[in-house]
Order: C-alpha cells, then sequence, then structure tokens
C-alpha cells in the first residue's frame, strides 16, 4: 500500500496548500495524502515526501528507510490523536449529611469516590479527582471545583458520547453499550466530503478517513479549539448525574474541557464559605435542619460582626486550625462578616485565599461566644495572635457550613497563580 501526497492543487474549501501533508485513509488499495489540518501536517511517522515521476505535482509519502510502507490504524477507534489527554473541569454540588466527608476514604462513602465511581463506570479506566476544597464530613457544597485528567481511551469514549443513547447505558449498568468498533450510521453526511479533491470520492464502505491516519506522536495544541470535545465534555455532567441518580445528594452541574495551565486546587486564588444559624430570634425550621446549626440563645449579630471583621488579613491562624504536619497555617483572610437573611437566620460570609483544616468552623465558634457574651470582640483577635490553640470557645457543628464559591484568575494567569501556591507560604 503506497501513500500518495498531492500537492499543488485546492484541496476543497477547508484547505489550502502548504507543502506538507497527513495521510488520509483513501480508496483504491492506497493512502491518499491530504493537505490541512489544525495540528502539523506530517506524513506517517518515518516516512518523507518523495517525487515519484508518475505525474505533476505528486509526490509519494515513502518510508525513509526504504522500508514497506506502514498502514495508519484503521476504525473509529483510531483517534485522530492517539496520545491525545485532557484535563475536564467539573462545577459540583452536594449535600454532604451523609458523606464521610470530600476525599475517598476505604469502604466509606465520599463525594470522591462517588463522583469518580461515577467517571470511570461512564468512561472506564480510572478516575481521580483534584478539588478546590477538600471538605469535612457534613459539609456542603454549591460551588465546588475537581479536575480529573482523561487517558487517550477516556477521551475516545467521551468523543462518542451521545445524549440518549450513552447516557441510558451509563444508567443502567446491564444495558447494551455501543461497541468500540462502531461505525457511523450510513445515514450520516460522509465526514470528508467537504475535504477530498473535487475528482476524488470515497465508497460508503470506507473507513472513516478523518480518524484513523494521523502519526501516533501527534498531539493537537491545546490552544487549538475542538467543537466536537468540547461538545462531549459538556454532555459529561448530565451523563454523570444519569449515574448516580435524579435525587441523589451529589450533583455535578456544569463540566468543561479546562484552560491551559488550570489546576483545580492550585490555580485557585480564594474560596467562599457561608454558615448559617438559628438562636431563638430566628426559631427552629425542620426543612433547614441539614445545612443551619441551631444556637439555644439569642445570638448579638453587631458583636459577632464586629469580632469577624477585626481578624480580617494576612495573619498565622494556628489558634484556629487543626495541626497538619508540614501544613502552614499561614492565610489571607480577605472578607468575613455576618448578617440575618429575611427570615433572620443569622449567615456568616468567610473569604480567604485558602483555609487550614477546621478554621472556617473555628472561627465561627469564636463568633458564637461572642454572641453569647462569653468572649469579649477584642479576645478573638487576641487568640490569635497568641498562636495556641484554647478551650475558650468551641469548633462549632459541620452542618451549617457550605462551600459556595472558588474564585480563578484568567486563563493566561491560570499555570503562574498554581507555582505560586505551590511554594510555602510565609509572613511577610
Amino acid at each position: 500500500m503506497s501513500h500518495w501526497l498531492l500537492l499543488g492543487r485546492p484541496l476543497g474549501n477547508n484547505f489550502r496548500d502548504t507543502g506538507e501533508g497527513h495521510c488520509l485513509s483513501g480508496t483504491r488499495a492506497r493512502e491518499l495524502c491530504l493537505i490541512g489540518t489544525r495540528a502539523r501536517e506530517l506524513c506517517l511517522p518515518g516516512h518523507e515526501c518523495r517525487a515519484l515521476g508518475i505525474g505533476a505535482g505528486k509526490r509519494a509519502c515513502a518510508p525513509a528507510d526504504g522500508l514497506r510502507p506502514r498502514t495508519a490504524p484503521q476504525g473509529p477507534t483510531a483517534g485522530r490523536n492517539y496520545t491525545e489527554r485532557v484535563r475536564i473541569r467539573l462545577d459540583i454540588a452536594y449535600d454532604g449529611t451523609h458523606f464521610r466527608g470530600w476525599a475517598r476514604q476505604p469502604d466509606l462513602r465520599t463525594v470522591q469516590g462517588t463522583v469518580e465511581g461515577a467517571l470511570e463506570r461512564i468512561l472506564g479506566g480510572t478516575a481521580s479527582l483534584v478539588v478546590a476544597g477538600r471538605t469535612d464530613a457534613g459539609v456542603h457544597a454549591t460551588g465546588q471545583v475537581a479536575h480529573v485528567d482523561l487517558a487517550a481511551n477516556q477521551v475516545a469514549r467521551l468523543r462518542r458520547s451521545r445524549v440518549g443513547v450513552a447516557g441510558a447505558a451509563d444508567r443502567h449498568p446491564g444495558a447494551p453499550t455501543a461497541a468500540p468498533d462502531a461505525t457511523v450510521p450510513a445515514s450520516a453526511p460522509d465526514p470528508t466530503a467537504a475535504t477530498l479533491p473535487p475528482d476524488l470520492t470515497v465508497p460508503a464502505s470506507a473507513p472513516d478517513p478523518t480518524a484513523a491516519t494521523l502519526p501516533s506522536d501527534l498531539t493537537v495544541p491545546a490552544s487549538a479549539p475542538d467543537p466536537g470535545l468540547a461538545a462531549a465534555a459538556a454532555r459529561l455532567a448530565a451523563r454523570v448525574r444519569g449515574v448516580v441518580g435524579s435525587y441523589s445528594d451529589v450533583a455535578v452541574h456544569h463540566s468543561s474541557v479546562a484552560p491551559e495551565g488550570f489546576d483545580a486546587r492550585f490555580s485557585a486564588v480564594w474560596r467562599r464559605y457561608s454558615y448559617r444559624i438559628s438562636d431563638t430570634v430566628t426559631g427552629y425550621d425542620p426543612l433547614e435542619r441539614h445545612r443551619t446549626t441551631t444556637v439555644r440563645a439569642a445570638l448579638d449579630e453587631q458583636a459577632m460582626d464586629a469580632a469577624a471583621r477585626s481578624l480580617i488579613g494576612l495573619h498565622d491562624f494556628a489558634a484556629y486550625c487543626k495541626p497538619r504536619e508540614m501544613a502552614t497555617t499561614i492565610r489571607t483572610l480577605l472578607e468575613f462578616d455576618w448578617r440575618r437573611d429575611a427570615e433572620g437566620v443569622l449567615v456568616a460570609n468567610v473569604k480567604a485565599d485558602a483555609f487550614c483544616h477546621s478554621m472556617v468552623r473555628a472561627l465561627v465558634g469564636a463568633c458564637v461566644a461572642v454572641g453569647q457574651g462569653r468572649l469579649d470582640v477584642d479576645d478573638v483577635r487576641d487568640i490569635r495572635d497568641e498562636g495556641l490553640r484554647t478551650s475558650d470557645f468551641t469548633v462549632i457543628a459541620a452542618r451549617g457550613l457550605t462551600l459556595t464559591e472558588v474564585g480563578y484568575p484568567s486563563d493566561e494567569l491560570l499555570a503562574r497563580r498554581a507555582e505560586q501556591t505551590r511554594a510555602r507560604r510565609d509572613l511577610e
């Protein structure tokens, strides 16, 4: 089988003569080399274009070592990019009541384990999530962000997805799934029709020419747009919801191809939490019991707000963090305030570049002690500055805490932010 490169002629509206070509499955027992793709145009690995003297402007994609030409893999599973790896961003919400936290743990139900299990059922292989903020048992989220890196075979399965077809198979483990070598129905439009020379036709029985023949070491630049992949990634959120169930306590609201340099954890510039408390002023609402903590006292929200605001800034919050070996407790608290909502529920807004273990719940617990009159407004700042854990207040329950939002810089700054965050933080 030979590989032909046609040079010096227009090849349809989508291509132009660049002097380079990539091998494309053709007909009549040979490979036809056409011009133009998003990526760099090349012949098969180990081949070079040679003039064959068979007509003006024609060359052969022949083996450089004089051996027999190699044929590219055939069939729909032979994708245009055999080493393609893709990072997917997932925006996740969950009710943490019946989860043992975010992080995967053996024999325990966790958010990470549940979402990864759904992804593995859909895409095969192994899925490993990296998350913006690892929440404790009982903590909720409406704006959690994670990413997952897909291997080439998982990307191929993602691309083949169709709403209402693959989704149904995902949802029912016993349902038939599309075979790896399934072909496009005959009624589907010919994907090569717009790109072949006017005098060349491809029989309907021919293999998919656009999917079979790029060199194995060719990758598409991350910056190159790929509408097909973007659409398949967007459908992944619905497919996960189909696996976990309609009334699940976890949902993926949005899925997308992550920008270059994106890291869900290290690219984040801030996280925002809210904490809800009902006191004797508010009363008890049983419908809100899973996301609201009850305090049997009338709390002074103005004193709580003053105490919260006094803690804002770059500080060592060791007194408000559960210690972890080799983990810094230096954080920049960007916002911390209290208000009552329309129903009278006390709501804390807490925003920082990052939080150490149990930090938000400890800060809220200290403010509750102020609201009860057990601590003065200045005491919470003094406790912070002393840097020692104390029994003057109680770390409050997890149920009222929700991760609501994660902030990221513009796309061009994502990689730089990740590098900065990985560096150990020190007081300036």
